[in-house]
């Protein structure tokens, strides 16, 4: 059995506040660094801010147009000589399972051709395993936390960022993003994922309601369906279950919109529930088309609902975007909503990026149809790249029906 490297085991016994703290000194002190710096991604992916104790920090950084941002996008090192050459920083992705927190940025004294290789890799292991321990740290400390803040969020905003499980996450057979806006003012718009060794299951609602109220019901039915998962139940009875808890708490007068979704990975094969939902849209081989579903009641808006499955097949390299109600309804400063044609050009235009990225672009998109005027409901844009598991599939589909 491998050992933990000298890093790991310090940072496993580091408190949780001082685990940056702890990479820098090793790595002054192994490579003669001139600066060591963490910066941690906003709730909005728009800044790269420098983790320290405010106000004593560095200025952020945009993610679209700076060295550490290049890092951050392209998810590998990026290296830049000063003025002088006399130094040279590598900005190094820091992420965990495909969810991309930050970049951690190391100034060396520049030699022959830069960092060689064995060097990035040793900084890239620290970047990994400070990733690592940043998410476990957030039980424990607020450091990291209020680093990602460009703004203070909404008592709602940080209910429901507590709710959600990443912002991204990456397995062989898929890939994943998701972002939601306003983000320092979302009401109750969310989404969930939880994979297996076999199955994904993914979970896309569309809030109702504002503020406190809003987060308050999506939180229910959040945990209501997380509940009924863990408990091994399948995807029918997920459905009723929360339908039931949200019911039995607010007796119709708030419900939920929500897609719940399980991905059978050997196969392709999914399995949906459409009950009042957002919606999917498809792209597939450069062709951009909606998913039409039978749409079922919200969660929680009768007694006893009864739900029915309906299934289709996703193959490798099929996109599917899951938008919601804000999106559509957003309006532009002269009224006009922004239209299904104009989300079909923002997905395609989107195509080559990947689909960590995708959400933030498309949101980009809409915030130029919309205005700086403040947002009267949540965005929310999911993407998921489906790359298939290697081997033999089995045929477990029904036709896809498109509108």
């Amino acid at each position: 059995m491998d050992r933990p490297s000298a890093v790991e085991r310090s940072l496993r016994e580091a408190a949780p506040h001082e685990i940056f703290d702890v990479v820098r000194s090793l790595i002054e002190r192994r490579h003669h660094a001139r600066a060591v710096e963490l910066l941690m991604a906003d709730y909005a992916m728009t800044r790269l801010q420098p983790v320290g104790v405010l106000p004593h920090t560095r200025p952020p950084v945009s993610v679209h147009d700076s060295a550490p941002g290049r890092a951050f996008g392209a998810q590998e090192a990026h290296c830049v000589s000063d003025g002088s050459g006399s130094t040279v920083t590598a900005h190094l992705p820091v992420s965990v399972r495909g969810d991309r927190l930050g970049v951690l940025s190391v100034t060396l004294e520049a030699g022959a051709g830069g960092p060689s290789a064995d060097v990035l890799e040793e900084l890239q292991e620290c970047a990994n395993a400070l990733a690592h321990e940043v998410v476990v740290a957030e039980r424990d400390t607020d450091l990291f936390l209020q680093a990602r803040r460009a703004e203070r969020l909404t008592l709602a905003a940080e209910m429901q960022w507590q709710l959600l499980p990443g912002r991204s996450c990456a397995r062989p057979e898929y890939s994943l993003g998701a972002q939601l806006e306003p983000a320092y003012a979302i009401f109750g718009d969310s989404f969930d994922w939880s994979a297996s060794a076999d199955d994904l299951y993914l979970t896309v609602s569309n809030g109702m309601g504002e503020g406190i109220d809003a987060a308050l019901l999506t939180n229910l039915a959040i945990n209501a369906l997380r509940n009924a998962r863990r408990a091994g139940l399948d995807l029918v009875d997920q459905a009723y279950l929360a339908d039931q808890a949200i019911h039995g708490q607010h007796q119709g007068s708030h419900y939920l919109s929500t897609l719940l979704l399980r991905f059978h990975l050997p196969t392709g094969a999914v399995e949906i529930i459409d009950a009042g939902s957002p919606r999917i849209w498809r792209l597939r081989a450069g062709v951009v088309e909606a998913i039409g579903l039978e749409a079922q009641m919200p969660l929680g808006m009768f007694d006893d609902t009864t739900y029915v499955p309906q299934h289709f097949q996703v193959e490798p390299g099929d996109r599917l975007l899951f938008i919601s109600d804000g999106v559509y309804d957003a309006l532009s400063p002269g009224g006009e909503k922004y239209s299904s044609r104009a989300l079909a050009a923002s997905i395609s235009a989107t195509r080559l990026l990947p689909a960590a990225q995708v959400p933030r672009a498309v949101l980009r998109e809409l915030l130029g149809h919309r205005g700086s005027g403040p947002a009267v409901d949540d965005s929310l844009v999911m993407c998921l790249d489906w790359h298939g598991r290697p081997g033999p599939v089995q045929d477990a589909s029904s036709p896809t029906r498109v509108i």
